[in-house]
């Protein structure tokens, strides 16, 4: 890419940056992201100040399993469709979109520009919201316990591990929706698709979990959590080994960037008819 094309892009995300982070069609992504928060600030409240009993090890398998049951699944997945299919179904509905096709730059650039503003703000908040879940976490715990668990235990890791799921499913998530507000016309219909693929992923023959998103995402979880699920649940699920990282993490970029070509591929084509929709 010239850097001209970079400048362009660039400049686009700057735009798109200010309207993603500060749409007021956006405010429920906040409630959404940091709800978790409060949840495990209230949890250490209680703890300090009302001396309720904790036990390190639960403590951390509750955030491992609301992590990937809630904050992944639904908070940052509902997220990113809020954030990435307004990116171009936001415009067509506020009859915007037309100034980009008119102005001179490459539809590509556009599509590129959208994407990056897109994914900052979604990794920005809730890859924020992921640091101060685990802040609020680990407020109650003694220096003590904090110290092994962090220096001797790979708490460092898991830390990061979180993160980078996050940051993992921003992009991976980001690229899917944006797509679909470009393929479709109303994209809450594939949305839906993918979220029952998405919560259905367990009870998939082996090889059909591979092809899902969160069969990599939990992968590359820290700890593995899996709710009790009651008898006739639990005999059809099916257990999968994990993938290794070095797998995982490669795939998702990979599908993403698959994603954005295939996207980049169609908005060339894309025609504007405001009366439609």
């Amino acid at each position: 890419m010239t850097p001209l094309r970079i400048a362009q892009v660039l400049a686009v995300a700057r735009l798109e940056m200010r309207k993603t982070f500060f749409a007021r069609r956006g405010l429920w992504i906040y409630l959404l992201a940091f709800a978790p928060v409060l949840l495990f600030a209230g949890h250490s409240i209680a703890v300090i100040r009302f001396g309720q009993n904790w036990d390190f090890g639960e403590d951390t398998t509750v955030f491992a399993t609301t992590f990937q049951f809630f904050y992944i699944r639904l908070a940052v997945f509902f997220g990113c469709v809020g954030i990435f299919m307004n990116l171009f179904r936001g415009e067509v509905l506020d009859k915007s979109l037309h100034f980009y096709f008119l102005a001179a730059l490459r539809r590509e650039v556009v599509l590129a520009g959208k994407f990056l503003a897109g994914m900052l703000a979604a990794v920005t908040v809730f890859g924020l919201s992921t640091a101060l879940q685990l802040v609020a976490l680990f407020s109650h715990m003694d220096s003590n316990t904090l110290n092994t668990y962090f220096f001797h235990n790979g708490g460092l890791s898991h830390v990061a591990a979180y993160i980078g799921v996050t940051v993992l499913a921003c992009i991976g998530y980001g690229s899917v929706f944006m797509a679909a507000g470009i393929l479709f016309r109303n994209p809450i219909i594939p949305a839906a698709g993918i979220l029952i693929w998405e919560a259905i992923n367990s009870f998939l023959p082996a090889l059909l979990q591979k092809f899902s998103i969160i069969y990599y995402l939990k992968s590359l979880c820290p700890i593995s959590a899996a709710p009790e699920l009651p008898p006739p649940f639990s005999l059809m699920a099916v257990v999968v080994d994990p993938m290794p990282a070095i797998i995982a993490i490669p795939g998702v970029l990979a599908l993403s960037a698959l994603v954005i070509i295939a996207a980049s591929f169609q908005v060339r084509r894309m025609e504007i008819n405001y009366g439609t929709d």
